[in-house]
């Protein structure tokens, strides 16, 4: 039976204390858990960030890889290899900035992965500047005198390319969290996950969030119904979290790809050496 124990990691997470980080690394734990998906099933993909240092802090495989291309590499493993649940874990920098352009032509191929963003609208690595997803008048370093840009609605523009599973959570509600990831997970191509997670030493908006969230499923929202997710998505009254918009009858880019190759993944074709050969290889090229 898989437990928690499993998936603990022997280095200790490094992040500010009180960091929404937290509730997103014990809620992905918690649904990996549920789900039943043993850690040498799984692997965790990140960018560059303090959010993308979770792989180190989750036991399954995982890629620490460059600012903003967790998900090239995330489909890389996907496409070798189906059958493996695949997570890209980052922030909104690496994420809604220089990687936005793979995220959004992911959704719109419905790649079978689940990209879960740790979303605290600044740049907290680098000790605060300006994100895409920074709200308009935010002051942080580079915008000293607050910020006139529009912040980045993701969730709408990922709905706007075809993204077929597009949701949001909040750090400080890690169980419903992890229900969210459980759904994105079980999802049939691509998932979004956002996750509102305040960065507790640049931008500390905790309590903030903690008032105004509310849960669309106790508001009687309909995830299919894409017009009022959208709506759903860019309202000011309140925060929502919960599951935005869900179709379930597009099949996966994995899917097709099957279906026109008619071969198996590469991963079927990987022959394991026997002891003998690998002595013989290392001989050779020593």
């Amino acid at each position: 039976m898989i437990n928690l124990k499993e998936f603990e990691s022997d280095v200790r997470p490094d992040w500010c204390p009180g960091c929404g980080d937290f509730g997103v690394l014990a809620a992905l734990k918690d649904a990996l858990v549920s789900l039943k998906i043993p850690p040498y099933n799984t692997v965790v993909v990140s960018g560059i960030g303090c959010s993308s240092n979770l792989p180190g802090y989750i036991r399954t495989y995982g890629f620490h890889g460059l600012h903003g291309r967790p998900v090239p590499v995330a489909l890389g493993v996907k496409n070798s290899n189906p059958e493996l649940t695949v997570i890209v874990t980052a922030g909104d920098g690496d994420e809604y900035g220089i990687g936005f352009n793979h995220v959004v032509h992911a959704a719109r191929r419905n790649d079978n992965i689940t990209v879960i963003v740790m979303d605290n609208l600044i740049y907290g690595l680098t000790t605060g500047q300006l994100s895409p997803t920074s709200r308009e008048g935010q002051v942080t370093k580079t915008t000293p005198d607050g910020s006139v840009y529009r912040p980045l609605n993701p969730l709408s523009a990922i709905m706007g390319v075809g993204g077929t599973f597009v949701s949001r959570g909040f750090s400080g509600q890690p169980k419903h969290l992890s229900w969210i990831i459980q759904e994105a997970i079980k999802h049939r191509g691509f998932a979004l996950v956002d996750v509102i997670s305040p960065c507790v030493t640049w931008f500390d908006i905790y309590d903030e969030v903690k008032k105004q969230v509310f849960k669309l499923e106790d508001a009687g929202h309909n995830p299919s119904d894409m017009e009022k997710a959208l709506q759903m998505a860019q309202t000011d009254k309140g925060l929502p979290i919960g599951i935005f918009y869900r179709r379930e009858d597009v099949p996966s880019f994995q899917e097709m790809l099957q279906q026109q190759i008619g071969k198996n993944p590469p991963s079927k074709g990987v022959k394991t050496l026997d002891k003998d050969k690998i002595e013989q290889l290392k001989y050779e090229y020593s």
